[in-house]
């Protein structure tokens, strides 16, 4: 979601999972929302009111009640507002890379919080954590990165990118099925996924890492999604499930999520950036419907 687009109260509620009437009663008790006017007086809702939602949602989840979470989230915004409208990308990456380097979590988050505050949620997945992993992994590979650090900051990270999807399930948009393939670890990139997904109105079902295909299955079963995605890193895992895989796909859209998609296998391919391939399996669901 880009930063001009304007979406009316049933649109804003379908892509946070907030009910309309409660996203009333938040502007109009809090001024959490800071609406426009349409020339038939309709309000209009910006990017910048769907994050400070989502850092609502995030300030509830940590138990905080709705008056002093509203003021956190205000606060924020004030704060980051007046200290630097919009962080650079570049910056950002960095701050986050030399706190997470000292296993300095507050100040990790407080970089986290400034750019949810001042940009949209695709601009922190796509410029700001996806470069970091990638950097990260680079990093790793080369022995300038310690396990320690690497696990640091994954965990902080994944925590982060989960309480940003609470209630990523609600809403009346299309469904869909996240999970790694069995012995899949690496789940970072499929969360982020998942949260550009649900910034396009989709609803979530993720089931984490190292999930046997028959869950998957079984999951899909009773949701019915309109997308199934599995993500693994190497192809030779993809490769070893290709006859599951198959029979998953005679039943749903059944898409492949990372490095693994690059290998040519026989299925919907994901092999991009996880807010560009959202954006692409977003518009292929609209022009084929189920």
């Amino acid at each position: 979601m880009t930063d001009d687009v304007l979406l009316r109260i049933g649109e804003l509620s379908k892509r946070s999972g907030v009910a309309p009437e409660l996203l009333r009663a938040w502007e109009r008790r809090y001024g959490l929302l800071h609406p426009t006017r349409s020339p038939g007086g309709l309000r209009l809702y910006s990017a910048s009111d769907l994050e400070r939602v989502r850092l609502m949602q995030e300030q509830l989840a940590n138990g905080l009640a709705a008056a002093e979470a509203a003021a956190v989230v205000s606060r924020a915004v004030l704060t980051y507002s007046a200290a630097a409208p919009a962080l650079p990308p570049e910056r950002a990456r960095t701050e986050l890379r030399e706190a997470l380097d000292r296993f300095d979590e507050p100040s990790a988050q407080a970089v986290i919080d400034h750019v949810l505050a001042a940009s949209t949620l695709d601009t922190f997945l796509a410029q700001v954590v996806l470069p970091y992993l990638g950097d990260l992994g680079n990093r790793w590979q080369r022995g300038d990165a310690s396990i320690a650090q690497e696990h640091f900051a994954s965990s902080v990270l994944r925590g982060r990118l989960l309480g940003l999807g609470r209630g990523w399930g609600l809403g009346v948009g299309p469904a869909a099925v996240l999970a790694c393939l069995p012995g899949e670890q690496h789940d970072l990139g499929l969360i982020a996924f998942g949260l550009a997904l649900r910034a396009r109105g989709w609803r979530i079902t993720f089931l984490g890492s190292d999930t046997p295909v028959d869950t998957i299955r079984e999951a899909s079963r009773d949701i019915d999604p309109s997308l199934v995605v599995v993500s693994s890193v190497t192809a030779e895992r993809a490769h070893s499930l290709q006859h599951e895989l198959d029979a998953l796909a005679d039943r749903y859209r059944l898409a492949l999520g990372g490095e693994a998609a690059r290998d040519g296998i026989d299925l919907l391919g994901l092999p991009g950036d996880p807010v560009t391939e959202a954006e692409r399996v977003t518009a292929l669901a609209g022009t084929e419907g189920r």
